[in-house]
């Protein structure tokens, strides 16, 4: 039996991992700061092999790396919002390369998180290329600091065996319920709807897009798992690969499909921009896939309707966790 490590394993993306990863049968070591309460009931009735404390989880790989398998680096400060740039240097930057050397001198595959924030404005586009990727300028002090990692990860000679940077465009999908402001789009959706009967969008503040035509690349977290598991099993070629759907989708779309799921009738509104986040702020992402598809990655993915009404209809509505 394979021995996995999923860092974040209490978070979003990564309690789904492991409820993904229990059904095939690995050993799952999970790693996080499990002292954070809201975060419990993501990994309630979870089988997992051991919980480490992330502050206590480099000294015991220095130990015990002979048992980790395959190591998926999920954890991170994940707030886009964050401006103190020592906490992001600390858990996005300093713990990831502490990690990749380890994984590097121990012959550990190792799959990381990176972010589509890195891309910026998108100037230089979205496509995943190793020789686009350190021009890129990413809007906030999070995106930088997964942008400052990537772009040292390029730099280095000595590797992990395999390993696959990703960068997550906008995921949602269950076990977000603890997120709170940095919660998905759909989320706050639902929950708008159910207060209110209403959703209110963000206005355009850019004259050539409408009101509601901001648009995104949401990607639901079920792929996020099919692809991350692919690249585990396959550990096709070592590169950054984006991972979105590959499809852009307006936002009033995605509360269009909010309100079907629902089956309630759409009233859908507009307010300004927060002020604070209003200079950051992306009006459109769209992943490049050609990467990962030539890698042979062929699990395809939900469209914004199917992943809204799945998540809506078989989790917000009932409360559910994977």
């Amino acid at each position: 039996m394979q021995t996995i490590v999923v860092t974040g394993a209490a978070g979003f993306i990564g309690s789904y991992l492991v409820a993904e990863l229990q059904q095939d049968m690995y050993r799952i070591i999970a790693v996080d700061d499990f002292s954070a309460i809201r975060k419990e009931k993501n990994l309630l009735n979870k089988s997992i092999f051991q919980k480490i404390d992330r502050k206590d989880f480099i000294e015991w790989l220095e130990v015990n790396h002979r048992e980790v398998d395959v190591m998926l680096h999920i954890g991170a400060r994940t707030d886009t919002t964050e401006q103190n740039i020592a906490v992001l240097d600390e858990l996005n930057y300093s713990y990831s390369k502490a990690l990749w050397e380890l994984c590097t001198t121990h012959r550990i595959p190792m799959i990381y998180a990176s972010s589509a924030a890195t891309y910026g404005n998108g100037e230089f586009g979205y496509k995943d290329d190793h020789q686009t990727i350190p021009q890129l300028k990413p809007m906030n002090p999070y995106g930088q600091s997964k942008q400052d990692f990537d772009c040292w990860v390029l730099k280095q000679t000595q590797t992990p065996p395999f390993w696959a940077g990703l960068k997550f465009f906008n995921v949602y999908g269950p076990n977000e319920y603890h997120k709170g402001r940095m919660a998905s789009v759909v989320f706050h959706t639902f929950n708008q709807i159910q207060e209110k009967g209403e959703m209110r969008l963000f206005r355009s503040h850019k004259a050539e897009i409408k009101d509601g035509y901001q648009s995104r690349d949401f990607v639901y977290v079920k792929d996020v798992a099919k692809v991350i598991m692919f690249l585990m099993d396959t550990q096709a070629e070592s590169a950054i690969y984006n991972l979105g759907s590959g499809t852009a989708n307006p936002f009033i779309d995605l509360a269009r499909f909010t309100f079907e799921a629902m089956e309630k009738e759409v009233n859908i509104s507009f307010i300004d921009t927060p002020e604070d986040i209003r200079d950051t702020y992306q009006y459109f992402t769209c992943a490049s896939m050609d990467k990962l598809l030539q890698a042979g990655y062929r699990g395809g993915f939900y469209s914004l309707k199917e992943g809204v009404h799945d998540y809506v209809k078989n989790y917000l509505l009932t409360k559910q966790y994977a």
